[in-house]
Formats: C-alpha cells, structure tokens, sequence
C-alpha cells in the first residue's frame, strides 16, 4: 500500500513539472514572438509616420495647385492610401505573421512612387494607388501560401505550365512597345505584361528543383524551364528582361550548389548571349551607341537619355519642388525614367534616400530569409531578392548612364500595375518565409521543453 501511495503522488507531481515546463516554453515562445513583432518598433513608426506625412503633403498640395480650384481626387487618393499604409505598417503584423520593418520600407516606396505620379498625371496617379491597394491585397495571398502550403510539387508544375502560357500569349497577341513584343491588351483587363507575372514561377520552380536536388542533372527541369523562358523573351526581344531572369538564374544555381567554375562559365555564355543580342537586334545596338554617346543623336535616339540627365542635374540636391519642372519632356517618363522625374522634382538626396531604401529593403529580406530552416525558403527569398536587387540596379544604372539602358521598370516606383502587383507578391512571399521562420522558432523552443 505505501508502494502504490508513492507511485500515486509521483504521477501527478511528474505530470505538474510537465505542465510547468509546457507553459515556461510556451511564454518563452510567445516573448520571442513579442519581441520579434516589437523589433525595431521606434524605426518602422518613424517610417510610417513619415511616410504618411510625405503622401499628406504631397497631395494635399496636388489638392491646391490650381488657383481658385480644389482636387478632390486628390483628397479621394490621399484617403485611401495613407491610413492604408499606416494600417498595413502598425497594426495589420500584430494580428497576422507579417514583418513590420519589410513592410514599412515598402509602403514608403510605393506611397512615394503614387505622390510622384500623381503629381506628373492625375489619371496615372490614381490609377496606381488602385494597383496598389490590388497589389496588397495579391501580397496577402501570397504571404498565406507560402506560410501555409508544406508540398510544392503539384503547385511548381502549375507554374511552370501557366509561365510557359503567359509568356506565349504576347507573340501570339501582343504589341509591340519600345522595339519589344511583349504586352498583351485584353478586355475587362487591360494592357498588362506577362512576364512580370512569369518572375514568380521562375523563382518558384528554381527554389523547388535547386533545394530538392544538388546535381546538375537532378536540376534540369528548372534549368530547362527557365530557358524556355529565356528563348521566348528573345523571341518577344525583351532582352532587359531576359536578363533578370538570366542573372536570377546563376544566383539562385550558385547558392544552391556553391558550384564556382559553372557558374563562371553561366557568366560567359550570358556574355556571349548578349553579343549575340546586340549583333542581331537593331534596337540594341541603338540603346549601346546611344550610351556611349548620346551627344551623337539629340533629336533621335540619344533624346531620351539627354532629357533624363537634364532633369536629374536641374533637380540639383534638393529639386525643384513636387508637380515642377518638365517631366514630360522624359519619353517613357512614368515607366523607365521613374528615377529621373524623382530626382528632379525631390532633388539628388531624395534620390539617395530612396536608393537607401532598396538596400534596407534587400537587406532586410536577407535577414528574414536567414533563419529559415529549409533551403527552399532559402532559395525562393533569395531568387526574389536577387530579382529586386538585379532590377532596380539595371534601371537605375540605365538613367544615369552607368549602363545601357535595359527598358525594365523600377520596382514598386515605376507606373504599372503588372509590375507593381509582381513586386508586391514578391513581398509577400518574403512575410510568408518570415512567418515559417518564426513557426519553426517556436517549435524549436516547445521541443526543448
């Protein structure tokens, strides 16, 4: 009887220290998941709130700028996007496994990339604070899929399917723009560009193929997907874009295998495809001279760039002020030479500031994608980075001559809402990794228990 009496008192005791232990891992978890919400909460209210102050009165002064006249699209746009970047910012990552910081330096981006056009045209204006609110509402999906889905197969293969399809739609239907065939008009829908969509299956397929498998061979079909990709880019003669996925490619193979010697040898096949593109693309060979000396044609071909570099050196450090100077005189103004009218109308530390702002954003990212626990989180953080970093450099590098000019837009800034849509579901998928992260953490911490 005293045996069992023991035995009986043990049980529960055991089974308190038990309970005891579950709930300290438990609070340990939710005070990391705190602090993680809490980090660098001074920084992303200072973003936010300057932000706000920025679309305040940006387009508060759109509102006034005709004497004796009150826009009140302007008001209409500042009431939908402000309170929605300081609620996306402050409050939406307190209640959903967002990264405040990612999003803050994002929404200062876009709010700045509306303010701008607004003030260039009131129609573009608007019409991207509508592909704004449309883009976050993709972002969110996005954001749920990757934090959800635990098998990628059957949604890699879909992909891959509807990138091949997308990317076929422009040579069967599209227009022709800027010397490249790749926008599709459709009803009810619009002008949109298939290919910014296409960069998530890319990412998508490589990340999945190149975390699964470490051989070349086990590689091939992502390898072969994004040649197909490649081949029909060339085929549309959107070399600019082709590009960015060339370059996606060998960053995402390098990481994944660390193989140097083929990865030196992707560089020089992509360098001898590009000579290849300049000896067979006439517009090409135009965007190359026109670098080297735009002097050569004022009035033709060099026009364009002459104008950007003007309006960046009218600017001067600190602009000419916001809806001033002659933005429209840039061809391509809303789109390619985004930078530009920025730089002009906010000045050359505007500029650098928001310059800043990609590197905090890509550097932000790696370190959300630095904690995860499985390389194809890893590897899909890394392939969107790599896209927004490679994109923004060839853009920006374009309009201050650094490089010939590439035709891609400028992430989050340029008008469009097939790009913007695009970069925001790259987002995204960055607070879907971010919220992987931060599961495995806690069930790190409850296994310790």
């Amino acid at each position: 009887m005293p045996a069992k009496a023991k035995t009986y008192t043990a049980r529960p005791a055991s089974g308190a220290r038990g309970r005891r232990g579950d709930s300290r891992a438990q609070a340990e978890a939710r005070d990391r998941r705190r602090a993680i919400s809490r980090a660098g909460g001074f920084r992303v209210t200072a973003i936010a709130l300057l932000t706000f102050a920025f679309e305040a009165m940006g387009l508060l002064l759109a509102c006034v700028r005709e004497p004796g006249a009150v826009d009140a699209q302007a008001l209409s746009v500042l009431a939908l996007i402000a309170p929605l970047g300081l609620f996306t910012t402050l409050i939406l990552p307190r209640a959903l496994p967002m990264d405040a910081l990612l999003m803050a330096l994002t929404n200062f981006l876009c709010g700045v990339s509306i303010v701008v056009l607004y003030t260039v045209s009131t129609e573009r204006g608007l019409r991207q604070a509508i592909f704004y609110v449309a883009g976050l509402a993709v972002m969110l999906a996005m954001s749920g899929i990757v934090s959800r889905v635990r098998r990628y197969k059957g949604l890699t293969l879909l992909s891959m399917a509807l990138g091949i399809a997308a990317l076929i739609l422009p040579l069967a239907f599209g227009d022709w723009r800027y010397g490249a065939k790749n926008w599709v008009s459709l009803p009810l829908v619009g002008s949109f560009q298939p290919s910014e969509f296409v960069k998530l299956s890319v990412v998508l397929s490589l990340a999945y193929y190149f975390s699964a498998h470490r051989t070349v061979p086990q590689m091939l079909p992502a390898i072969l997907f994004s040649a197909a990709c490649l081949a029909l880019l060339m085929l549309q003669r959107d070399l600019g874009t082709a590009l960015i996925y060339y370059l996606t490619t060998l960053v995402m193979f390098y990481v994944a295998c660390g193989n140097v010697p083929l990865t030196a040898l992707g560089l020089c096949g992509g360098a001898a495809a590009a000579m290849m593109g300049y000896r067979m693309f006439a517009h090409v060979k135009v965007r190359v001279a026109m670098w080297r000396n735009p002097w050569s044609d004022p009035l033709g071909g060099g026009y364009q760039i002459i104008q950007a570099l003007l309006a960046i050196g009218s600017g001067g450090l600190f602009g000419v002020g916001l809806g001033q100077g002659t933005p429209s005189q840039i061809p391509a103004y809303d789109n390619d030479f985004i930078f530009a009218v920025l730089c002009e109308q906010m000045g050359l530390v505007f500029g650098l500031l928001v310059l800043v702002t990609y590197l905090l954003l890509i550097a932000r990212g790696a370190s959300l994608i630095g904690r995860s626990r499985r390389s194809f989180e890893m590897l899909l953080g890394c392939g969107v980075l790599a896209m927004l970093g490679i994109q923004t450099f060839m853009i920006v590098g374009g309009v201050i001559k650094m490089i010939p000019l590439t035709g891609v837009t400028m992430p989050f800034m340029s008008y469009g809402g097939s790009s913007l849509i695009s970069c925001l579901a790259m987002i995204g998928i960055l607070h879907g990794i971010a919220a992987r992260g931060q599961e495995d953490m806690e069930e790190a911490i409850l296994s310790r228990s």
